[in-house]
């Protein structure tokens, strides 16, 4: 048979429950509190933010890796046989845009220009 319980016991169980629900609102409260809730957002975005990051800098690394190789030899040398076509292609593009820049405009063309006396 189970014991009996005396009014202490019950009154102490009751105030035991009491605190108890009050932690879990508490804990309820601080969950659903609008700074709390920004604040797991704003984690979860910056964790986004950082996986994302984290991705473009190993695609990065791994095309510029790729690019390199295909001008540098594994032991560290120029492949000549490449950067010499590239850096041809290179000066021809900075000289004609130079050559394009640098261009005048015939006389004659556009607006006149009226002188002051």
């Amino acid at each position: 048979m189970p014991e009996a319980r005396t009014p202490a016991d019950i009154e102490a169980d009751i105030v035991r429950r009491r605190q108890d629900l009050a932690a879990a609102l508490d804990e309820i409260a601080v969950r659903v509190h609008p700074k709390t809730i920004m604040g797991d957002v704003k984690a979860k975005a910056a964790a986004a933010v950082d996986r994302t990051a984290g991705r473009a800098y190993v695609v990065a690394n791994r095309t510029v890796t790729d690019v390199r190789s295909q001008f540098v030899t594994e032991d560290g040398n120029l492949r000549l046989e490449r950067v010499v076509p590239v850096a041809a292609l290179a000066i021809a593009a900075i000289g004609g845009t130079y050559a394009l820049s640098t261009r005048r405009k015939p006389a004659g063309r556009g607006k006149a220009r009226r002188r002051h006396r």
